[in-house]
Order: C-alpha cells, then sequence, then structure tokens
C-alpha cells in the first residue's frame, strides 16, 4: 500500500468493515472482458457467501475464471475545503482477492444462506424449502489476500 499510515492492519479491524459493510462489489474477468457487480454477501471464517441466479454473466464468467476481487467500504464521508485539490473522503475500505466455488451440497447452501441472512436481519433462526434452494446459487469465495484501508477516521 502506497500510503502506509492508512493500512488498516488488525485483522479484526479488517473483519468488522466486512461485517458493517452493506454492498460487495465483485469483480470477474472472462478472457479480456472485465466485469464488476454490487451483490449482497455475508462473511465467515475467511469467505464471502454470495445470492444469485444459476444462470447469467456472472456466473458464466465464474465459470471460465474463477479468480474474483472484492471491495466492500463503510462509513463515506465527503470532505469539503475551500480550496478544491484539497477536498477529500473519509472512509474505511477493505479489497480482496479470492477464488470462486459454486455450492451445489443442499445442507451447505442452506449454511451459507444463513450467513448472508444473519447480516442483514436481527433473527438468527432460518427455515427454507428445499425446492427454493435448490433453484439458486450461492457462491463461496475463499478469500486468498485481503488489505483493509482506512482513511480520515
Amino acid at each position: 500500500m502506497r500510503k502506509a499510515e492508512k493500512e488498516i492492519k488488525d485483522n479484526a479491524d479488517i473483519e468488522q468493515v466486512l461485517h458493517r459493510a452493506e454492498v460487495c462489489r465483485i469483480g470477474l474477468c472472462r478472457g479480456n472482458e472485465p466485469y464488476v457487480v454490487p451483490m449482497n454477501f455475508g462473511y465467515q471464517d475467511r469467505c464471502l457467501y454470495l445470492h444469485s441466479a444459476k444462470e447469467g454473466k456472472k456466473i458464466e464468467f465464474i465459470k471460465a475464471n474463477n479468480k474474483i476481487c472484492f471491495e466492500v467500504g463503510v462509513d463515506y464521508e465527503v470532505k469539503e475545503s475551500e480550496n478544491p485539490c484539497n477536498w477529500s473522503m473519509n472512509f474505511s475500505s477493505v479489497i480482496g482477492l479470492g477464488k470462486a466455488y459454486i455450492i451445489e451440497d443442499l445442507e451447505e447452501k442452506k449454511k451459507a444462506l444463513d450467513v448472508i441472512m444473519g447480516k442483514y436481519s436481527c433473527n438468527n433462526s432460518f427455515s427454507y424449502l428445499d425446492k427454493a434452494v435448490e433453484q439458486i446459487a450461492i457462491i463461496k469465495v475463499k478469500i486468498e489476500e485481503i488489505t483493509g484501508k482506512r482513511s480520515g477516521i
């Protein structure tokens, strides 16, 4: 990281950003064609869990190349200044690299859904219809590299 003083070095702080962020942007590549998409997500044990349809551009890209980049951020605030060149932004962000896998096992998909649902709900007990779970894709991203950055906070 170019500005070492902005690096989030504590893993607990990086995980806090992952837990607080509401949207995860994933970057995929097929050949020389990049693709970025914002998604809801869950995080647990150095893995991201993403809910998706079973077909579509995202799934096609993952099947062609399962390497993935992701970004999440929180606490965005524009800091104005009289001099336009001195404007800045407060934020905390996390960027990572990993490999994406489509979960096929029904029970593993349900556990991943629990992680995603637990992020957005106060409830911690969920039940799913097997037929509904079979009709969706759950993508598991095993994180291989991760960095955090904080500015102005």
